[in-house]
């Protein structure tokens, strides 16, 4: 991206928005082979009576 640090902060705001479609658009995600959280370590049972930290 182009230096902004003349910019104001919503013009800065809409440039940064654009790019980051514009790079969106120019390479997109590949389409995953898996179901979303599929892959996460899965938890049991947490341990009763300790306080969560």
């Amino acid at each position: 991206m182009a230096n902004t640090s003349k910019l104001t902060k919503e013009e800065r705001k809409k440039t940064k928005r654009a790019s980051r479609k514009k790079r969106k658009a120019e390479n997109p995600l590949k389409p995953r082979e898996y179901a979303r959280g599929s892959a996460k370590r899965k938890v049991k049972k947490m341990a009763r009576g300790t306080a969560k930290r």
